[in-house]
């Protein structure tokens, strides 16, 4: 489980750069190609409240979360801090929620063509999956505290 986790470090950055979306006409991007760091550069030029909102979500709290998982996993942070790394789980499944809003919001409006793109699903796949770790590791967490 260790190093599953110690995997998402690599894994995390990767899938900021794997495209999320592939719009044939979106004013506020203008590409073809949508990744988390592409969309980022577009909103920090357009909307600087919204790119903090997508960075802190998108950016600092799964690799927060997954740096912590991965301190207490080692032993080097107290057991106490694994709510508030869950916590830190749960927020980054927020960025999902923005994207999947986007997409909606884009079909919708018929803006112009919008497919969602396979880096959308490795980027969920690893808020999921940091998710469980941090259950799994609640749960062996409760298993061990008891004395």
């Amino acid at each position: 489980m260790r190093y599953v986790n110690l995997a998402f470090l690599v894994l995390y950055p990767l899938s900021w750069f794997a495209p999320l979306l592939r719009a044939g006409l979106l004013p506020l991007f203008g590409m073809s190609e949508i990744s988390v760091i592409s969309g980022l550069r577009s909103l920090w030029q357009t909307d600087i409240f919204l790119a903090l909102v997508v960075t802190l979500f998108a950016l600092v709290a799964p690799m927060l979360k997954t740096l912590g998982l991965a301190l207490l996993q080692f032993d080097v942070l107290d057991r106490r801090a694994l709510p508030a790394l869950n916590l830190l789980g749960k927020f980054a499944m927020a960025d999902i929620f923005l994207i999947a809003l986007y997409v909606t919001l884009a079909k919708g409006l018929g803006v112009g063509r919008v497919e969602t793109a396979w880096g959308l699903y490795v980027f969920t796949a690893l808020i999921l999956g940091s998710i469980v770790l941090g259950a799994l590791e609640a749960r062996r967490t409760q298993g061990v505290s008891a004395p």
